[in-house]
């Protein structure tokens, strides 16, 4: 082989490696990049709104000076009007009047409040003195059969004053004056029930004889 065709083909072989580098260059040029996948963020309104704890129902407090039902109810009904005349700077009284709407005589009428309405107002079926209770003074005549603070030897429950009046007869009305004192300044709201014994009577209604007095 003479020197020219070894160069020759010499320069073939170089030729041929500097094509296979150019296309292997090429090659690695157009291949895609791989990049790590964008992670989706959802917008506000796709985000499914978290289950908030349901609250149970506050139960509503009873008013103050408020009075429980009496287990027993008498089918009696009556009609009760309440009159305060207690002056907002001095003691008075409230007068009630109940009249009898059945056929029935009610043997002992019992008006009963919360025994703590005795720290603003003070209830009392009469006005305390020393002829009352001096020897040899006026008799103790009385309407009123009894004034007991609960609990009583005739089921008065704890917690409550009960004041008997009577008889009422059926079709007769009965006016209780009942005297206050204040003994503090202020608004006061009561419940008042009218029962025959233990039992609590009814209204025109069918509703149990009850009332909310306020007192200015």
């Amino acid at each position: 082989m003479t020197d020219g065709s070894a160069r020759r083909m010499e320069r073939r072989a170089r030729g041929a490696a500097l094509a296979a580098l150019l296309l292997a260059s090429t090659a690695a040029c157009a291949a895609p990049t791989s990049s790590p996948a964008a992670s989706a963020t959802p917008s506000p309104s796709e985000v499914a709104p978290s289950a908030s704890p349901t609250q149970p129902p506050t139960a509503t407090p009873e008013p103050a000076l408020s009075l429980p039902l009496p287990g027993e109810e008498d089918s009696r009904q009556i009609r009760i009007d309440v009159a305060p005349e207690v002056p907002a700077d001095d003691g008075g009284r409230i007068v009630v009047t109940v009249t009898n709407l059945s056929d029935q005589r009610v043997s002992e009428l019992v008006l009963r409040w919360a025994t703590d309405l005795k720290e603003t107002l003070f209830l009392a079926p009469f006005e305390p003195s020393q002829a009352r209770i001096a020897n040899g003074g006026p008799p103790l005549l009385q309407d009123w059969t009894k004034w007991v603070e609960g609990p009583g030897e005739r089921g008065e429950p704890a917690g409550t004053t009960s004041l008997g009046w009577g008889p009422l007869d059926p079709a007769a009305t009965l006016t209780i004056p009942i005297l206050v004192t204040r003994r503090a300044d202020g608004a006061v709201q009561f419940d008042l029930q009218v029962l025959a014994g233990e039992a609590i009577l009814l209204l025109e209604g069918g509703e149990p004889a009850e009332m909310r007095v306020s007192v200015p």
